[in-house]
């Protein structure tokens, strides 16, 4: 064995700290980012015994509407839909209501306890966010859903009203560390971020934060985003792994592969143990065949397809989460029972 493997932390004794709300120090986690192949299977034990202590073996599904696509005046580097983006997508205004309402019906037929509503732009117009709140109201008074809303950057009163017409939980990605945020936006800092979190924390409105993997950041920023989200306390992490878009500035990153995006999901674990965690885009092209070990770490999945990038087919996912010995949370928090899957696969297949 070598010096380095010697000063390797206990996989275990790193998830007892984290059950014990420790945290894990810098060199702790560095750690768990630089282990070698054959430790792999070690930690994903190690962060599913964090998993499980709080989620169980239930994973969660969540459906997302990209409901007003393209035309945005910011510049992240790794979307599409942004105003540097020469990528070939499909271009609109908010979606009708019916179009909206229908997509929540899709979401529950699927067995989504979460129908995510995302729009694109820095901010909504006034006009947008009235349209969306008269949407919220109409789908809590039709579908047994929760609903997390990603409108952009928010102020405190727009959160109160989001929380006033029924939000569950908003979305704000940080994306990258504060470090690493200049080299993939300018039109707006980490800070706005940050902000826009606390406003949704100030009206009582659950957090939904997480970030971007292999946008060039190094293991110190994945690193510093985690501790980042710990601080803010916020309620569940979506983790994407980059989707690299012909169009886009990050067109031409390719820098994970899937046992590293294994490590990330269990550093971020064990760093947030028990925050839901989901494993969000780009899961099929980076996780591949390494899928469902995904779900050691992570408790939770989007079902469906992404905003300008499809996903894999429903059944796939839920057929996924059966065969490694997982259940599946229904829509109103109880484990949909076994013997309704088979018949879900027909219905999607």
């Amino acid at each position: 064995m070598t010096s380095s493997l010697l000063q390797l932390p206990d996989w275990h004794t790193l998830a007892s700290r984290s059950l014990s709300g420790e945290m894990l120090t810098r060199k702790e986690a560095r750690a768990v980012l630089d282990a070698p192949d054959d430790m792999l299977l070690e930690q994903l034990a190690a962060a599913y015994r964090v998993r499980r202590h709080y989620w169980g073996n239930r994973v969660r599904l969540h459906f997302l509407l990209n409901a007003q696509s393209g035309l945005c005046p910011e510049d992240c580097h790794y979307c599409s839909q942004s105003k540097i983006s020469t990528a070939e997508i499909e271009k609109y205004p908010l979606l009708a209501q019916d179009k909206i309402l229908s997509a929540a019906d899709r979401a529950a037929q699927l067995q989504a306890g979460t129908f995510c509503l995302v729009i694109s732009g820095r901010s909504p117009t006034e006009s947008v966010f009235s349209k969306v709140l008269e949407a919220v109201r109409e789908i809590k008074a039709n579908y047994n859903l929760k609903i997390c809303a990603c409108l952009g950057i928010l102020s405190e009163e727009q959160t109160h009203r989001l929380a006033a017409a029924g939000v569950d939980r908003v979305n704000h990605n940080l994306n990258t560390s504060e470090n690493h945020h200049s080299q993939i936006c300018t039109t707006h800092t980490f800070d706005d971020r940050v902000a826009t979190v606390k406003n949704v924390k100030a009206a009582g409105i659950t957090t939904c934060s997480g970030g971007i993997l292999g946008m060039g950041e190094s293991d110190e920023d994945v690193i510093d985003l985690a501790f980042s989200l710990r601080e803010l306390e916020v309620t569940s992490v979506p983790l994407n792994f980059l989707i690299p878009i012909p169009g886009t500035p990050l067109a031409q990153k390719q820098e994970l592969n899937p046992r590293q995006c294994l490590r990330i999901l269990c550093l971020f674990r064990l760093v947030l143990p028990s925050q839901e965690i989901r494993i969000a885009g780009g899961r099929e092209v980076h996780l591949r065949s390494l899928q469902p070990l995904g779900l050691y770490p992570a408790n939770s999945i989007f079902v469906g397809d992404y905003l300008t990038t499809p996903g894999q087919a429903a059944h796939q996912d839920w057929q996924m989460i059966r065969d490694a010995g997982f259940v599946l949370e229904a829509a109103d928090g109880s484990v949909l029972e076994e013997d309704l899957i088979p018949n879900l696969l027909h219905a999607d297949g």
